[in-house]
């Protein structure tokens, strides 16, 4: 017979849902994090969803919440944990890229440090109280404030063939039409799978907009893979166009600020040396010519006309 699951101050019942906002106090800085956890009237894995991590990325955020609305814990085979918007401080600033106050990169700081600023805290909490407990961990993301986006799944390259196979069959389950093959340390993903835990981080949508057609395609993903790791009995939506892997996520950055005016179009197929854009200083001279280090496809790509130095231009799968 199933039991109580107890998280976080929550006690549920099999076949019910627990709500709250959790009051959290992190390197002296007050946030708050909404949770829904659904125990699952039928045994089964437990997977952990989350998003607003980058949390002006609206696309993931808004599917998220979707998927709290809509999964029946009558029907669910399992746990199910959703952290919509996890950075708190983030979506209230309207912030990309970093978490006030301490401007840190929150995709960049896990596995965290307990004793470290703001975002390295934040980091473990959600690392030792969130990620740790799923046997699948799933980040949804998308192009941020400033960024379109053509959509793409990212899993961790990992001498750990058994989180390997199954993080992959994670991204060819939920089915965009980009699987990047990642090393970039610090992310969720990364951190879960160094930890032995299957992860997959799926992006779709950008610059501060939230279409029917882009969170339609996220929450088809999302059902395709629950009903991969048999939470869900249900159909799923069917399964979308071929995938490719891309084995290089090769990211271009500015050197000045300026004004930025890219050449190419997120999806469009580029070459090793092609001009993809340019940077102009205040007065209207060009500063800076961007040319693709390698041939592959566009990404994502800034789309605002601000640039600072050190930012990412565009990024490029091989």
């Amino acid at each position: 017979m199933k039991e109580t699951l107890e998280i976080l101050g929550l006690r549920v019942a099999p076949g019910d849902v627990g709500k709250t906002v959790l009051d959290l106090t992190l390197a002296g800085v007050a946030t708050k994090m909404p949770l829904f956890v659904f125990n699952g009237a039928h045994s089964g894995p437990t997977v952990v969803v989350t998003s607003g991590v980058h949390a002006a990325e609206y696309v993931a955020i808004a599917t998220t919440y979707r998927l709290a609305r809509e999964i029946d814990p009558a029907q669910l085979y399992g746990q199910l944990v959703i952290a919509p918007i996890v950075s708190m401080t983030s979506f209230a600033k309207r912030a990309i890229y970093i978490a006030p106050p301490d401007d840190k990169n929150l995709n960049r700081q896990f596995p965290g440090d307990p004793n470290g600023s703001f975002a390295q805290q934040l980091a473990a909490w959600i690392f030792q109280n969130l990620i740790r407990r799923a046997d699948t961990y799933i980040d949804l993301h998308g192009g941020d404030l400033n960024e379109a986006l053509a959509p793409f799944s990212i899993l961790r390259r990992t001498d750990n063939d058994d989180v390997y196979e199954r993080s992959m069959a994670l991204a060819e389950a939920f089915g965009l039409p980009n699987i990047v093959v990642s090393v970039v340390g610090g992310s969720t993903t990364s951190a879960a799978a160094e930890a032995g835990i299957p992860a997959l981080l799926a992006e779709v949508g950008g610059q501060g907009l939230w279409t029917e057609a882009d969170r339609e395609q996220m929450y088809a993903g999302l059902l395709r893979t629950l009903a991969h790791l048999g939470l869900m009995r249900t159909s799923a939506p069917p399964a979308p166009g071929p995938t490719r892997v891309l084995n290089e996520f090769v990211w271009l950055r500015a050197s000045h600020n300026g004004l930025w005016y890219p050449a190419v179009n997120i999806g469009d197929a580029v070459t090793e040396g092609q001009q993809v854009g340019h940077i102009e200083d205040f007065l209207g001279n060009v500063v800076e010519v961007a040319k693709s280090p390698v041939s592959g496809t566009v990404l994502f790509l800034v789309s605002t006309l601000a640039m600072n130095n050190g930012d990412p231009l565009l990024g490029i799968g091989v």
